[in-house]
């Protein structure tokens, strides 16, 4: 069994880093041998599920995953905090009426899309993504959740990039990594 605080390190050992990709200048996280690990996924899930608690202060209604690594941990962590799911996709990629906001990435620019009727006013999110650079991509989530007439209750990821300054950019949003460089 994996202890909380060996977290780090195991997100250390699994996650690997490739630079350059998928631009010159962008380090890119790599979280699939992390994946393939059952019991480190298991350790991490349960360590985000217990995170998002922490930084939420209160129940949570739902989990709003971010396309697509970011459905990956919030599945199963919306399932350990008793919520339902919500995918945040790529512009184009949902049926029906949609939410959209579009924003800078490090490497570029990208739309998000949220079901309009994917959260019920007054709901409280727990928004769920890979990694915090920018701060662009949990920004427009964000933005998708207010527009929903939902709140955010927390931001959570497993790895952050502190140099980037992304939670500058999250409006003093309660949020947590598991691991940050």
């Amino acid at each position: 069994m994996i202890h909380v605080s060996d977290i780090p390190g195991l997100i250390d050992s699994l996650v690997r880093t490739v630079e350059d990709w998928p631009d010159p200048g962008v380090t890119y996280r790599d979280i699939t041998p992390l994946l393939a690990d059952r019991d480190a996924l298991r350790a991490i899930i349960e360590a985000m599920a217990d995170k998002g608690r922490e930084i939420a202060g209160g129940p949570i209604d739902a989990v709003l995953g971010i396309e697509a690594r970011g459905f990956l941990f919030g599945t199963p962590v919306a399932l350990a905090l008793g919520a339902g799911f919500i995918p945040v996709r790529k512009v184009g990629k949902l049926p029906g009426e949609a939410h959209s906001v579009s924003y800078a990435l490090e490497y570029g620019t990208a739309t998000i899309e949220m079901h309009s009727d994917a959260i019920k006013p007054g709901a409280r999110v727990l928004v769920i993504d890979d990694v915090l650079a920018t701060g662009g991509t949990m920004a427009a989530a964000a933005d998708l959740v207010a527009q929903a007439g939902g709140t955010v209750a927390g931001n959570l990821v497993l790895i952050e990039i502190l140099s980037l300054g992304g939670r500058a950019r999250l409006n003093g949003i309660p949020t947590a990594s598991l691991r940050s460089y």
